[in-house]
């Protein structure tokens, strides 16, 4: 009968605790490369949606030309709207 070291049959038993780990760490491994092999490239992409960057870039472009950039307003945002729809009659001279 062969003996085996006593440090080898403790690393057997700590490695057969950690099965289920090892699994999953190699199951994802295998996904996760999977899914960069078989995932396009990335100028793939680009050539593939480069009409709705440039119509969205183009549609920024008109909009902050003829838009402009709007001034914030000194009152605060909603107030005035909120004072309406409470229906407070000393400020409904406001609104005529």
């Amino acid at each position: 009968m062969t003996t085996q070291p006593k440090g080898k049959m403790e690393i057997q038993a700590r490695l057969k605790e950690y099965k289920l780990h090892f699994m999953v760490a190699i199951i994802m491994s295998v996904l996760v490369s999977a899914l960069v092999y078989a995932a396009p490239r990335i100028l793939d992409i680009l050539a593939y949606f480069w009409p709705l960057f440039a119509s969205t870039a183009a549609f920024l472009a008109v909009a902050i030309t003829f838009g402009g950039f709007q001034q914030f307003s000194e009152e605060a945002t909603g107030e005035g709207i909120m004072e309406y729809v409470a229906g407070r009659p000393d400020d409904s001279h406001k609104y005529d």
